[in-house]
């Protein structure tokens, strides 16, 4: 038996297929996935994400620990409430987890980090932060809702008082605020606009139901992933790992080298790689009919090859779709290794969709 969110019961209730997902039960469809994946393009969908980790930081020196810790800078978070999206290092420069902090005020911040990572993470900011006397604090008494899709924000709205919806719904993108006992928070990860929800693990059933009743439609980890390849973006564990950095994980946007004298882990090494790197990751389209998978080879010009590591029917799209990691002169038209058979595909740059629109031509 695996770990279980506070929902679990509820998913029982509401027929949900549960699986495995790095040690927790989960639901993965309510009942059909592509009508999943719609409902958030087109309306809105919640999902339990409740098994992602919630990490509380306090104490004097929380800003400066959290910029040695962080490739991002969090000194970019200016006001309170403002989210940066940044990757943890090891000093080798890989990618030990990618994560969401939030600046709460001088003294605290919150981390949100991955499911399948939590107790390493746990354990290498806990033994990053001793020399700060920086608190950490694992929020195992939240759950957490991502309420996603155009419908998402006013839906969402509606089950908080009147003033706090309206602060809720002022929210700019990528910031949170603290409502009662409920963060809200406007980030996500489908490519469309909605909140992140974190509150006390007693609420999350009433919540769900609530939102239920507002049409928004209970959605499992399968649309979740369909949605979040389509919106071009990484899952760790198969598109980086501390195996990878983020210049060949098309993350090199998150790492912050002013100022200069900034010393953050994994930095030195990273400068050895910056603008130098051999491979890529890269978008990919198939032209030809078939489903792309990850661990299928990827061929390019000249015999070189690389690897998806992400691949899936994409239902906005009707086509499927791929981030793959190839040699950095690959461009143009590659051919992808499906069963034996060498079909085409089309290099791109993701994301393939945003707020429900196609972004390829």
């Amino acid at each position: 038996m695996g770990r279980r969110t506070p929902l679990y019961r509820l998913h029982q209730e509401l027929n949900a297929r549960m699986v495995d997902f790095g040690g927790w039960d989960m639901p993965v469809q309510y009942s059909s996935q592509i009508g999943e994946h719609h409902a958030v393009r087109r309306g809105a969908g919640v999902f339990d994400v409740s098994h992602m980790c919630v990490i509380d930081l306090a104490g004097e020196r929380t800003r400066e620990f959290l910029r040695r810790l962080l490739a991002n800078d969090v000194a970019k978070l200016a006001a309170p409430g403002k989210a940066l999206y940044s990757c943890l290092l090891a000093e080798s420069g890989g990618i030990l987890d990618d994560l969401i902090a939030y600046h709460l005020d001088a003294r605290n911040y919150r981390l949100v980090v991955n499911a399948g990572t939590r107790d390493k993470d746990l354990a290498w900011i806990r033994a990053q932060a001793a020399p700060f006397a920086v608190t950490v604090t694992e929020r195992s008494d939240l759950a957490m809702l991502a309420v996603q899709g155009p419908e998402a924000r006013a839906k969402a709205a509606q089950l908080l008082p009147a003033a706090a919806a309206a602060a809720a719904l002022a929210l700019e993108p990528f910031s949170g605020a603290a409502l009662g006992a409920w963060f809200v928070a406007r980030t996500g990860y489908t490519g469309e606009d909605g909140f992140e929800i974190m509150l006390p693990s007693a609420e999350a059933v009433s919540a769900w139901r609530s939102l239920n009743s507002l049409g928004v439609a209970s959605c499992g980890l399968g649309a979740r992933d369909t949605l979040r390849l389509e919106a071009g973006m990484n899952l760790y564990g198969s598109d980086m790992d501390e195996s990878t950095h983020p210049y060949e994980s098309a993350l090199g946007w998150t790492v912050a080298w002013e100022p200069a004298a900034r010393e953050f882990i994994g930095r030195a090494a990273l400068a050895r790689v910056r603008g130098a790197t051999a491979r890529k990751l890269v978008g990919l389209l198939l032209e030809d009919r078939g489903v792309l998978r990850a661990h299928q080879r990827v061929l390019v010009a000249g015999g070189a090859e690389g690897e998806i590591t992400s691949g899936t029917f994409a239902p906005t799209l009707e086509r499927s779709i791929a981030l793959a990691r190839v040699p950095s002169e690959a461009g143009g038209t590659v051919q992808v290794d499906i069963r034996g058979k060498l079909l085409s595909a089309r290099i791109v740059k993701p994301p393939f969709v945003r707020c429900g629109r196609s972004l390829i031509t």
